[in-house]
This record gives structure tokens, C-alpha cells and sequence, in this order.
């Protein structure tokens, strides 16, 4: 039977340490807990690294984040050899906050990149230095010295981004808040999580689980790596940190 997890970074991604218990411990040596900070692998974004701590003051490395049965069953996977804990278990949560807060910055990025190329997206990617966003478009039509320009326009105008809930109902009214080709946001839960940018959403508005900063100035210097043609009507837009090196 599936555990289910309460997810603190679905309301508060700034969160690095927090209080749990474990509630079980799966037949793979996985630790359930009622609460995390960890988030787990899921819509191109990776799952948190970090440690447990228990209260004598070992640590338990966690070297992924999954989902389990249920994307509401969040699975810390331990470093190979550890002594797991037992079920009931106090734990403090320690995620590791500089790779988490890199791969914040760049997922808002990809979501901007969506705003200045509003094509369906076919793929995605994130990652701490070099991530990806694929686009169903038959031409590339823009440059990387123009999409940076536009990119960089977005980011410094400090727009807030911030999450709300809809229903089920609603999404189903508007499905342009979907850019996904392929993939649907899960429903059957009565609301689907939207991230949303500019004041009243006025820059962006897509579902989305994963983790973001709360400006987009907090995305830093950031710029189009590499576009690839991957197909007939599929363009990959590669998003790197730092300014755009001399050519």
C-alpha cells in the first residue's frame, strides 16, 4: 500500500532543514517519511541529495529522491552501506541547498524560455549547468544571441513567481495552460498545482510540481548554449549559466 508524503517544498521551496519521522522503510531499503523537504524526481527536474540526521547525531546521505506508487509517495534513497533508521524514528532534514537552489534558478529559466518561444514543448531537462528544452517548430527562426537578449530582458525586470491551485474543472477550461505536446498534468486530485509569473500571472502561467525561485532576477546571468535540430519539427534550446562567450 502507498505511503503518502506531505511535500513542504510544494509551498515553501526555500526550505532547507526540517523535522520528520519515518514512516517506513520499503522493501528496497527506501525511507518513507510523513513530511520532506526533498523533492522527488519528476517533470525533467532531478530528486534532492542531502542528509538525514538523527538524533544522536549520526547521518544518513540520501543520494536520490523518487516517488513511489504515487507521486505522493516520496522515497529518500540512501547511500549504499548506511544503517537505516527504524520506523518512528525523529529525523532532521538537511537537503543539499547550493545544488538545490542551482537547479531553482535554472527551472525558472526553462520556463521563461517558454515564454519567448511559445511553441509546444516536446521534451525538458533540467539540470545544475546545461539543461534543455525541446520545441515542436519546424525552424529554429531566432538566434542564440536574441533568445539570450529576450531571456536576460525577462530575468532582470525581477518579475515575482509564485504558485496557486486550480481544479480540475478550471484546467480542463483552459487548456492553452498547458505547453506540454505530449504530457498532461496528472489530474484526479480536484486541483493541479500552476507556477505562475508576474504580478497576476501576467508573464506565465503552466502546471508545474517542481521547485522555483521566488524572483527572476534570482536566476542570474544566464544564456542559449546550443540550438539542435532533432528532428523535422523538433528544436532543442540548451540553457547554460553565465554570460554567452565571445564567438
Amino acid at each position: 500500500m502507498a505511503q503518502s508524503t506531505e511535500a513542504l517544498f510544494r509551498d515553501d521551496a526555500y526550505l532547507a532543514q526540517a523535522d520528520a519521522h519515518v514512516v517506513a522503510i520499503n522493501d528496497r531499503g527506501g525511507i518513507i517519511l510523513d513530511r520532506t523537504i526533498f523533492y522527488a524526481t519528476s517533470g525533467g527536474q532531478p530528486g534532492d541529495t542531502g542528509k538525514l540526521v538523527r538524533a544522536d547525531g549520526g547521518e544518513i546521505a540520501i543520494a536520490a529522491t523518487i516517488t513511489g506508487e504515487t507521486k505522493d509517495e516520496i522515497i529518500h534513497v540512501p547511500a549504499p552501506g548506511i544503517v537505516l533508521p527504524e520506523p518512528g524514528e525523529p529525523l532532521r532534514l538537511v537537503i543539499d541547498w547550493e545544488r538545490r537552489l542551482r537547479l531553482m534558478r535554472m527551472h525558472t529559466a526553462c520556463h521563461l524560455l517558454t515564454v519567448i518561444c511559445p511553441f509546444p514543448i516536446t521534451g525538458a531537462s533540467v539540470a545544475e549547468d546545461d539543461s534543455r528544452v525541446d520545441f515542436d517548430m519546424p525552424d529554429a527562426r531566432v538566434t542564440k544571441e536574441d533568445l539570450t537578449e529576450a531571456l536576460m530582458d525577462l530575468i532582470d525586470a525581477d518579475h515575482p513567481v509564485f504558485t496557486r491551485w486550480i481544479t480540475d474543472a478550471e484546467l480542463a477550461a483552459n487548456p492553452g495552460l498547458v505547453k506540454s505536446k505530449n504530457v498532461r498534468p496528472p489530474t484526479g486530485t480536484g486541483r493541479i498545482r500552476l507556477v505562475c509569473i508576474g504580478d497576476e500571472a501576467s508573464v506565465d502561467s503552466q502546471p508545474c510540481g517542481g521547485t522555483h525561485v521566488a524572483r527572476t532576477s534570482e536566476v542570474g546571468e544566464i544564456h542559449i548554449g546550443k540550438i539542435e535540430k532533432k528532428g523535422r519539427e523538433n528544436r532543442r534550446f540548451r540553457l547554460r549559466f553565465g554570460r554567452m562567450p565571445l564567438q
